[in-house]
């Protein structure tokens, strides 16, 4: 009984701070829309995800810009994309994503920019157990914390392919219909 509350606090204790924003943007079309996070300490990890969730071919172009307008990463008709990079400088990051390259398409974009400061707590030791016996359940927390995280990843992938899969099923429907109709009028 009394292990739960332990368990529940030290993996409190261990979780890193993370500042993390998800959303969903509708870019029309020829538009450059820019999202912008600050990072106040150097070597904090910055995650981005990003999925075309609908419109077009379902690709976008996208940069990162670090402070000084510096590219991190630019990358042009990507469908979806994950990633994690140190920053080397604190500031103001931006996200990027431009849709200049269709003329009729909106593009329904869902992304997800993280700031993680991973410092690790230092866990108070309780008498009677060894260093290795709280390293162990340590370690343990951290890959269920991983684990969890790519079952989070995973998760947004397959929504972002059910996505894609049903407007593909609503186009080849809308078609048949189309040549059905035009079969029956020639009939």
């Amino acid at each position: 009984m009394r292990l739960f509350p332990i368990l529940y606090g030290l993996l409190a204790s261990v979780i890193p701070l993370i500042s993390a924003t998800a959303l969903t943007y509708k870019l029309t079309p020829n538009e450059k829309a820019c999202f912008f996070t600050f990072v106040d300490q150097k070597g904090a990890k910055l995650a981005f995800y990003f999925a075309v969730q609908s419109g077009g071919s379902f690709d976008i172009d996208y940069s990162v810009v670090g402070p000084g307008d510096k590219i991190v990463m630019e990358t042009q008709k990507e469908r979806q994309g994950d990633f994690v990079f140190t920053a080397k400088e604190t500031g103001e990051y931006r996200f990027c994503f431009d849709n200049d390259m269709s003329t009729f398409a909106e593009k329904m974009v869902d992304f997800e920019i993280a700031v993680e400061n991973e410092t690790r707590a230092q866990l108070p030791s309780k008498q009677g157990t060894s260093p290795e016996q709280t390293s162990a359940l340590e370690e343990s927390i951290y890959k269920v914390s991983g684990q969890l995280s790519t079952i989070n990843r995973n998760q947004k992938y397959f929504r972002t392919r059910e996505n894609r899969n049903f407007s593909t099923v609503k186009s080849t429907e809308s078609r048949i219909f189309n040549f059905s109709v035009v079969e029956s009028g020639l009939m």
